[in-house]
């Protein structure tokens, strides 16, 4: 006997047309499904959401405060020029006991050589001169001699604004003193170092007047 086999016709044009009917609707369904997942995702993130979520520095305790301060001029490096330094077993390290207290008052500066192009420090980096002439690290401690009396806004205007004392008008914050990468500080950060600042023990120190460079004594 001989084996009958039957084959089937293919319209091929038909099978490409379904494929492609197939592939709009999954594509459409994709479509619809993102769609809906960024309308729900704009709500989510809507200013009355956002507001509610975003830490403030109100949500946080004084001592939260002064702990985020801590944190934020370790990382900032603000102990660099604004604290004296003593020499230890690994070198030049920070006074703890001068914390935050700025250039000290009878700390002589070294000759400036004349005839060099550079900037120079003093060995504990809290005095700088340069084209602008000599700028001593200011007394960050709540003293009178510090940051005794100033107010959160004269605080928050000195470092975003590089105003002296804070005073709008008034003359600008010398170099180093990097105030321009603080101009975008969030408030909440900006209060939390104060309110560490404003923690500190209170150190009697002077910190010297600029010298301008029309005064600068050069060494040949």
């Amino acid at each position: 006997m001989k084996a009958t086999v039957t084959t089937l016709a293919v319209d091929k044009p038909s099978i490409v047309k379904t494929f492609i009917a197939v592939m709009r609707i999954a594509i459409a369904l994709v479509l619809t499904a993102m769609l809906l997942f960024a309308c729900s995702r704009e709500q989510n993130q809507s200013p009355i959401a956002t507001a509610s979520a975003a830490p403030v520095a109100a949500e946080l305790s004084q001592q939260q405060l002064i702990e985020r301060g801590a944190y934020l001029v370790a990382i900032m490096g603000c102990n660099d020029c604004h604290t004296p330094k003593v020499f230890g077993p690994q070198g030049m390290q920070l006074d703890t006991s001068r914390l935050f207290s700025g250039h000290p008052a009878d700390e002589k500066l070294a000759p400036i050589p004349a005839g060099q192009g550079f900037m120079h420090f003093t060995p504990g980096l809290t005095a700088a001169v340069g084209p602008w002439g000599v700028s001593f690290a200011a007394n960050l401690t709540p003293d009178p001699l510090g940051l005794g009396g100033w107010t959160y806004d004269q605080f928050k205007m000195a470092i975003t604004h590089g105003k002296y004392r804070g005073i709008e008008g008034g003359r600008p914050l010398l170099p180093p003193m990097p105030w321009q990468n603080l101009v975008n500080i969030h408030d909440e950060d900006a209060r939390a170092v104060f309110a560490y600042l404003q923690s500190l023990k209170p150190i009697a120190n002077k910190v010297p007047a600029p010298v301008p460079p029309t005064e600068l004594v050069m060494a040949n």
